[in-house]
């Protein structure tokens, strides 16, 4: 399995970096443009909608553990063609948050078991999606 981790220290309190995380408008901000569709409770569906070029791209999982202002989980599949939308296809996607001396430490964890899964080095703010992440919460 392929875990990789990205981590960046955002100056803002652990209730900001939170609402960017889960509110829909502010996801679309620095997700791609894509649409969170969820309700955040376990166990339903959570899903990432987008529109490119006038195609729909889609991705769905489930929602595994919210502990607000600390941690969501939840699982993703991304299609491809010839991937069968099975949970050995699934990866699982952890966002911890941690609050040291007025900022937020924010672990965005991905564990990927599907073959061909490749582990990468830890990943910090040069992480393109992580600068638009801070941009956003910091703003």
């Amino acid at each position: 399995m392929a875990t990789n981790i990205s981590t960046i220290v955002l100056n803002a309190q652990v209730e900001k970096v939170w609402n960017v995380l889960t509110k829909s408008e502010l996801v679309k901000q620095w997700q791609y443009g894509s649409d969170l569709i969820t309700d955040w409770k376990i166990g339903n569906e959570i899903r990432f909608r987008n529109e490119w070029e006038g195609q729909v791209f889609e991705q769905w999982g489930t929602v595994l553990e919210v502990i607000p202002n600390q941690k969501i989980k939840y699982s993703l599949f991304f299609p491809r063609p010839g991937l069968e939308d099975k949970s050995e296809n699934y990866f699982i996607m952890t966002y911890v948050l941690t609050e040291e001396d007025q900022k937020t430490k924010l672990e965005i964890i991905q564990e990927d078991n599907r073959s061909g899964a490749v582990q990468e080095k830890p990943q910090g703010e040069e992480n393109p999606i992580l600068q638009a992440l801070k941009a956003v919460v910091e703003s």
